[in-house]
């Protein structure tokens, strides 16, 4: 732990030089610093040079607790983890959260290396109940995403968070699957999605692919975003990342505003009264 917070120091010492490393996380002025720091890493190293700057997002809400969101140029998403009484409160938690996620990303054990791949093949091995051969077959999940790794070497954790979003996406969506029926591998896919950005068309080709789910089986876009509601809440409580928890609100969300514009003129079944009530919700 002593060795980790030294070295955080020394990275708060490079990117920041004009900061004193033991009063950053106490300094109220943490939303600068999180732009500094960003500003710093693009001068130095060119780090995400097509992407924007450091991006908020506060969420509507009539009084406390307010909650704030901030993207990370590459994609990567961190909110704030306590009960904020104010929006700038949770502007500056949601800053402190990023900032603290941004240095430790610059640690070695960040970096996307042949030893880091070799654990987290074997981690996801392990919560798979799959076997080692499985990294060597890319039709696999852990197949998949042992190439994704390997087309990523040299990369930080957070340089990977974008394309590694929309392979979960994919995987929830059950485009993986679909795409495997036209005999394309995941290899493929992956290929070819790692050309593109997670953008407003992308959630919108995932969101039509909802409501043709929705005609299907009717009350599933509530039930899932109310799954997706939750589990953003939760990642956000406990101060995790949450790039593919908020897209997939976003995504449900696009959904549920198209299908609540044309509703089933059927008698409506208890799933659809629950989604009417999330339409009012949304």
């Amino acid at each position: 732990m002593d060795r980790t917070l030294e070295s955080l120091r020394h990275i708060i010492a490079q990117v920041l030089p004009h900061r004193d490393p033991a009063l950053v996380f106490k300094d109220l002025n943490v939303v600068s610093m999180l732009q500094e720091f960003w500003e710093s890493k693009q001068q130095q190293r060119a780090a995400f040079p097509s992407e924007g700057m450091v991006v908020y997002e506060s969420l509507p809400a009539p009084g406390p607790p307010f909650v704030s969101y901030v993207t990370l140029p590459g994609g990567s998403c961190f909110g704030n983890f306590q009960c904020c009484l104010s929006r700038a409160e949770a502007r500056r938690d949601a800053a402190k959260v990023a900032l603290i996620n941004s240095l430790f990303n610059e640690l070695p054990s960040r970096r996307i290396t042949k030893e880091f791949i070799m654990e987290s093949v074997q981690e996801a091995v392990a919560s798979t109940r799959g076997t080692l051969d499985d990294a060597d077959d890319p039709s696999t999940s852990v197949g998949a995403y042992h190439y994704m790794l390997e087309s990523n070497m040299g990369k930080t954790m957070l340089e990977f968070q974008e394309l590694m979003t929309i392979f979960q996406l994919l995987h929830w969506n059950g485009s993986l699957k679909a795409l495997r029926e036209t005999k394309c591998s995941r290899q493929e896919v992956i290929s070819y999605y790692s050309q593109y950005s997670l953008d407003e068309k992308m959630r919108s080709h995932m969101a039509l692919d909802w409501i043709m789910k929705e005609r299907e089986a009717p009350g599933i876009v509530s039930q899932e975003l109310r799954t997706a509601l939750r589990q953003l809440e939760e990642a956000r409580k406990a101060g995790q990342e949450l790039r593919f928890y908020k897209e997939k609100k976003e995504i449900l969300s696009l959904a549920l505003s198209q299908i609540c514009s044309d509703p089933d003129t059927s008698s409506p079944s208890d799933d659809q009264l629950s989604l009417t009530a999330l339409c009012s919700y949304h």
